[in-house]
């Protein structure tokens, strides 16, 4: 009733193929290239082998130069360090002397100082007691001369006596002021020449620190000279300053005062004038009434 099915289809296989079988055939090529390869490797093997042997010597010699890189290094350290502990005992040595030498110059140089001060100081005492001793003579006249015209003296009043010492008292002011400025400027004056002495005097030892320890030690002595000899000309200055600024302030005080003893005398003079006249008025005036009295 239905189509019968179609038979399936008969395959052939292929027979299997055959091993191909290798047949090498020597070429002069290949032999030429396997010899070179093998020169090849015997000339890099040796290349090595030499490489390693200057490898090995090189660095044998290099060591031996560190070696003796480092034994010079230590040799030039060693006599580095022996020359520079000799500069500086040197240089504590040459210190030291100069330390010494300063030292020594300072104390002469204050010494020097001393004894200026002290004849300056004598000169002032014997200034002083001489315009003392002056001012005390001027007393004693004029005390002598008060008491000798107690009854010869110009007639004043009273308040005429307060009107001159009111000038006297002014005018002694007006010179103490005058003094008191006169003797400042000089001493600020002295102070100022004694600061650019010192300033010039640190400059040059500062310039000859910079040359040398030695020569530093010859410019300090020289400086301290020099400062004691600016030292002495500023204290024997300042003296005569002082000692013409004291004489001034005595001789115008003794004036001054002598002045004023004067015109005190001549006032009590003339006070003991008028309280002598008055008292001759009043007993003239009291005998006057007495006799008026009586005869009444």
């Amino acid at each position: 009733m239905g189509r019968k099915s179609s038979p399936p289809p008969n395959i052939i296989k292929a027979p299997p193929a055959k091993t191909p079988t290798l047949t090498q055939v020597p070429t002069q090529s290949l032999a030429t290239q396997t010899a070179l390869n093998e020169a090849s490797n015997r000339q890099q093997r040796l290349n090595m082998e030499k490489g390693a042997e200057l490898d090995r010597v090189n660095a044998q010699f290099f060591a031996g130069q560190d070696i003796r890189r480092t034994q010079a290094t230590a040799a030039e350290n060693r006599l580095s360090t022996r020359v520079a502990g000799e500069e500086s005992r040197a240089n504590i040595r040459t210190q030291g002397q100069e330390d010494r030498a300063q030292t020594a110059e300072s104390g002469l140089q204050y010494r020097r100082g001393l004894e200026t001060a002290g004849s300056q100081d004598r000169a002032l005492t014997r200034v002083t007691g001489q315009e003392t001793r002056a001012t005390r003579a001027e007393e004693g006249r004029q005390t002598r001369a008060t008491q000798g015209q107690l009854l010869r003296g110009q007639e004043r009043q009273i308040g005429q006596r307060g009107l001159q010492e009111r000038a006297a008292i002014r005018t002694t002011g007006a010179e103490t002021r005058g003094i008191e400025r006169t003797r400042g400027a000089q001493e600020r004056l002295s102070e100022m020449r004694r600061g650019i002495e010192s300033r010039a005097g640190i400059r040059t030892t500062g310039l000859q620190e910079r040359l040398g320890t030695a020569e530093r030690g010859r410019q300090e002595r020289a400086g301290t000279r020099v400062t004691g000899q600016e030292e002495r000309a500023g204290i024997r200055t300042r003296g005569r300053q002082e000692r013409a600024t004291q004489l001034q302030g005595l001789r115008v005080g003794g004036q001054e005062d002598r002045a004023r003893i004067r015109t005190t005398g001549q006032q009590q003079r003339a006070t003991d004038l008028q309280q002598e006249m008055f008292r001759r008025y009043k007993e003239n005036r009291d005998f006057e009434q007495a006799t008026g009295s009586y005869r009444v």
